[in-house]
């Protein structure tokens, strides 16, 4: 748990530090960008990184990948410095597996994660064009259906990411795309299990989101 308050706090340092270079920036280099809007369309690959602390029956969480597709908006600052906001909903399949109760069907909820981000760009000009970034998201949970048990309540929440790519232009307009995201996800689950009575849990998704796209200049 140490180990993840520390890379959180990293990110949130790293996302501050840019957001504040990049508003400096913005000042000094006002005119120096001649289309400061990148619109992205890609196709992501969100692969949850579960665990979970199960109330009284023990057990661990499982939570099904999902390929759906994602936009995003940047605005540049500068060329170097940018502010990117995250836009996807992915539905996913849970279940409690290897509890007391042995492996239990949560049916599957769908996840809205907006997410903004502060990044940098290594080579704004060059053929090959890097980044890095770090921000915060905002997770709503709905469409939620309980699967075997009576009803399954998540917790919206706070949480971060922090963001690696690579745009490679055709040319002056439009690029490809290649981006790897981590985001720390938690939430407060509450299960209704009927019978079997109310089972609370803290669920860390944390998923891996590797997408490839086309973004488009204006």
């Amino acid at each position: 748990m140490s180990i993840k308050k520390s890379v959180l706090s990293s990110a949130c340092l790293f996302a501050a530090t840019l957001l504040s270079t990049a508003s400096i920036s913005t000042v000094a280099n006002a005119s120096e960008v001649e289309n400061p809007w990148l619109v992205r369309l890609r196709v992501i690959d969100v692969i949850p990184d579960e665990g979970a602390d199960i109330e009284a029956i023990g057990g661990d969480a499982k939570i099904s990948d999902r390929i759906v597709p994602e936009l995003d908006i940047s605005y540049f600052f500068s060329e170097n410095f940018a502010a990117e906001l995250i836009l996807a909903t992915n539905p996913h399949n849970v279940s409690a597996v290897d509890t007391a109760l042995g492996d239990v069907d949560l049916g599957d909820v769908t996840l809205l994660p907006p997410t903004l981000l502060a990044q940098y760009h290594f080579s704004p000009r060059g053929a090959v064009r890097p980044y890095v970034g770090a921000g915060v998201n905002y997770t709503f949970f709905y469409d939620n259906d309980p699967g075997d048990v009576v009803s399954v309540n998540y917790d919206n929440g706070f949480g971060f990411a922090l963001q690696g790519g690579v745009d490679i232009p055709f040319n002056d307009t439009y690029f490809f795309n290649v981006d790897v995201k981590k985001l720390f996800l938690s939430t407060d689950v509450t299960v209704d299990a009927g019978a079997a009575g109310v089972v609370g849990a803290d669920v860390d998704i944390d998923p891996w989101i590797v997408g490839v796209g086309i973004g488009r200049r204006f």
